[in-house]
């Protein structure tokens, strides 16, 4: 008999059996079934509290927007209590956007700076102790950040602002004329000291995270310390210091209380960020909640559903830049 004839006569294989078929399936033990149920819980349980959010949002907003007299991404008017209510957002999303943007500009490289020192130029003995005091950064509260800010960072911003307006001001964006301090631009460097520590202690532990192969082979080629950093460290890292970023985007697009305590809130778009006035979204809703009445309370819960929405576009489009460069991630290294 040949080797074809011994193998079409050869008996099926058994049947699989329950638990070969559990094993397949992944789930062999309880333990395993409970773990998969709880994480696929909790996953869902995320996607349900996003959507309540959502909905909740879009019903007291649209109970707002129907009634609003103004056009509500143009009027430069707050007066949601009045009779017939008109308000807008224009300045609202103008302030907050221009703040925020201002933190990042000012934040980001003094983080990725210091979370460089930290993890590739600093001896142990001297990191740790920086690293700590950037942490504690992080527990400061916020109303403590707004009193300091108010108390003791815009009084000395005078003669910044001053060589700003002498040097820039023909710009008309650092164009100072005088006056107490409490601009965008005070916010804007407020915030970027709020979000500091977010953003250097993840980069810091990206970095920390490039692979030493990379590093020693660049060094066995001659390569100095800065060059090392720029063709392995920063390549490697450059997805977690966007998603530090985002991070600290998010802190600075939803802060409340420090920007309400040093802002001088004025629904006005100011040619010079320098000069006194602007609003953003939180604080906005922070300041005239407590006065307002239940119309009132849509109106700025309506402008509370455009901040999520910002969020949810600023988020998304840093997981499109980072799937882009999803090569120099620390999974993919």
């Amino acid at each position: 008999m040949d080797i074809a004839t011994q193998t079409e006569t050869a008996p099926p294989p058994p049947p699989a059996t329950t638990e070969q078929k559990r094993a397949a399936r992944g789930a062999t033990r309880p333990g395993d079934r409970i773990f998969l149920g709880l994480s696929r819980g909790s996953g869902i349980l995320l996607l349900v509290i996003m959507a309540a959010i959502a909905a909740f949002l879009t019903y007291r907003a649209a109970l707002a927007l129907s009634d609003n007299t103004g056009n509500f991404l143009t009027t430069f008017e707050w007066d949601a209590n009045a009779i017939p209510p008109k308000f807008g957002i224009a300045v609202l999303a103008f302030g907050t956007i221009v703040s925020s943007i201002i933190a990042l500009v000012i934040a980001v490289p003094v983080a990725v700076g210091i979370a460089l020192f930290i993890s590739h130029y600093a001896p142990r003995k001297l990191a740790a102790p920086i690293a700590y005091v950037i942490d504690l950064l992080a527990a400061v509260p916020s109303i403590v950040y707004g009193l300091w800010g108010a108390l003791v960072v815009a009084p000395n911003l005078t003669g910044l602002y001053s060589w700003l307006d002498t040097v820039f001001g023909w710009t008309g964006i650092f164009e100072y004329q005088g006056g107490a301090p409490r601009s965008l631009m005070t916010v804007g460097i407020l915030l970027a000291i709020m979000i500091l520590p977010i953003i250097t202690n993840v980069s810091r532990e990206v970095f920390l995270q490039a692979p030493k192969m990379h590093e020693e082979a660049a060094l066995a080629l001659g390569a100095t310390r800065w060059e090392v950093i720029r063709m392995s460290v920063l390549p490697f890292g450059r997805s977690g210091i966007i998603s530090a970023s985002m991070l600290g985007l998010g802190r600075a697009l939803g802060e409340t209380i420090a920007v309400a305590t040093v802002l001088s809130p004025t629904f006005l778009i100011n040619a010079s960020l320098l000069d006194p006035g602007g609003g953003t979204f939180a604080q906005n809703i922070a300041s005239k909640f407590n006065e307002a009445s239940e119309y009132g309370r849509d109106a700025l819960i309506a402008s509370g559903l455009v901040l999520f929405l910002i969020t949810l576009l600023v988020n998304g489009a840093a997981r499109m830049i980072i799937a882009r460069r999803k090569e120099y991630s620390g999974a993919n290294a």
